[in-house]
């Protein structure tokens, strides 16, 4: 049933999208020069490697490359259209054909980068059952991330040793409630929290794992 929703959704996405796609791709194309999207290899279902699409959202697709990890959301790199289609996940809107043609689904594990698999242990390896997602419990509970980025002098320090772990067992935890409807309901949660209208209770009913994001955001400016 999943896969069957992902491939009706993503086809009706696709079409429905495709007037502001295009629209959005003629002012990438403007406003910067540089592709008018972004690829990447990333890692799926069985750390299967496959190239993920967004639009273009930085100065150009190297400036993206020689980041480790998400960069701050005030860096420079960044084009102005590029922080309005961040803020507002329309930069993922190409991601409906990975979907499509099945290398990710709406809801699972955001796509890792390759090279950061030498920090997982074979527990987090875990996350690799199901296919990568747009979206997931870890990205609306750091639906803040740029934010929290901005605040630390080592951002990649602090992403590998508190954010990713703790995106890791988020996930875990997703992959452990999985079902058809509670995908649904993330779906529309991912959508409220662009309006800040759901909060992360309302998707993670594991007090004691929330509570850990309270501890690791309460190192930034003292440990990081």
């Amino acid at each position: 049933m999943k896969r069957l929703f992902d491939i009706v959704a993503s086809l009706v996405g696709l079409i429905v999208f495709f007037p502001l796609m295009i629209v959005v791709g003629i002012i990438v194309k403007m406003t910067s020069p540089g592709p008018i999207l972004f690829s990447q290899k990333r890692l799926t279902k069985g750390m299967r490697e496959f190239s993920i699409y967004k639009f273009r959202s930085m100065t150009s697709n190297e400036a993206r490359e020689k980041n480790t990890v998400q960069i701050k959301g005030s860096s420079s790199e960044i084009t102005p259209i590029g922080k309005f289609m961040r803020k507002t996940k329309i930069d993922e809107l190409p991601q409906f054909w990975n979907i499509l043609i099945g290398d990710m689904s709406f809801i699972g594990p955001r796509p890792e980068l390759p090279r950061r698999l030498k920090y997982y242990d074979e527990r987090q390896k875990g996350i690799f059952a199901l296919r990568s997602g747009i979206s997931s419990p870890a990205s609306i509970v750091f639906s803040d991330e740029e934010y929290l980025m901005n605040q630390v002098q080592d951002p990649e320090k602090f992403y590998i040793e508190e954010i990713m772990p703790y995106k890791i067992e988020l996930n875990l935890y997703y992959i452990k409630h999985q079902t058809f409807f509670y995908d649904i309901w993330l779906i529309i949660a991912t959508l409220l929290k662009i309006i800040n209208r759901v909060k992360n209770e309302d998707v993670v009913k594991d007090e004691e794992l929330l509570a850990k994001r309270e501890d690791m955001v309460a190192k930034i400016g003292v440990e990081y």
